[in-house]
């Protein structure tokens, strides 16, 4: 357990229609996809419990309520629902009043990084970020086609977010984050606001990529769904 991340609050993004999925799924959202007999959320919260996170704030939208009929009883689990589709930046915005570390971690609700909080926290930390991106280093053109990638500078600082078809970077975003406080002000309230397209766009030189050296995994599709249930199957939770 690490002290430093005992106060971190950490929010999950798990609140996507999930329409690529739909077919694997049915009447389910994509955190609720069974692997090993539980939720793929359930694996995302001990995740974090494993570096003494306390606090984590599930920010819901589609099929809320199955979400919350699961975890309604568990201690430390915060809904945030949003009820029109507000995009990853606006669900962050509509939880800012129950977000009380600073800085704080978000996730996307549907992949999981071998990432190491602590190294992602200093290093945050150590840089003053505004924001910070936890990267994976690709090669494979047909990763980078569906994720997107990402440039740095020669300081790990993110230059610019690239279009999902555009290869010409090594990272992709791992979805997962750290932000400073500050970074709400700058969201629109009640309004569809998205990291990537929104929030992220113009440069800064406050702006960091933190590259984790682990895998990745990603259930947003069915294909990804199958490779996931295999590559689970033998981590450790």
């Amino acid at each position: 357990m690490s002290e430093p991340l005992r106060k971190l609050d950490a929010l999950i993004l798990c609140g996507g229609l999930g329409k690529r999925l739909r077919s694997v799924l049915k009447d389910k959202p994509k955190c609720m996809a069974r692997f090993q007999g539980r939720p793929f959320l359930d694996m995302q919260i001990h995740y974090l419990s494993k570096y003494g996170i306390k606090r984590v704030i599930l920010c819901l939208g589609y099929k809320a309520n199955v979400v919350k009929s699961h975890y309604k009883n568990k201690r430390g689990i915060i809904f945030s629902q949003e009820f029109v589709p507000l995009g990853t930046a606006g669900a962050i915005k509509k939880a800012q009043r129950l977000i009380k570390s600073n800085p704080f971690l978000v996730l996307n609700g549907d992949s999981i990084c071998s990432l190491d909080l602590v190294d992602f926290l200093n290093f945050h930390k150590n840089k003053s970020a505004w924001a910070t991106v936890c990267l994976v280093r690709t090669n494979r053109s047909a990763e980078r086609s569906d994720f997107g990638a990402v440039t740095l500078d020669s300081k790990k600082r993110i230059v610019k977010f690239l279009e999902k078809k555009d290869t010409r970077a090594n990272f992709t975003n791992a979805g997962i984050y750290l932000f400073d406080k500050k970074v709400l002000s700058q969201i629109p309230v009640r309004k569809k606001y998205s990291l990537e397209l929104d929030l992220f766009k113009k440069p800064r030189k406050d702006f960091y990529g933190f590259i984790a050296e682990g895998p990745c995994i990603d259930i947003g599709t069915p294909a990804r769904f199958e490779k996931a249930k295999k590559v689970l199957a033998e981590w450790k939770f």
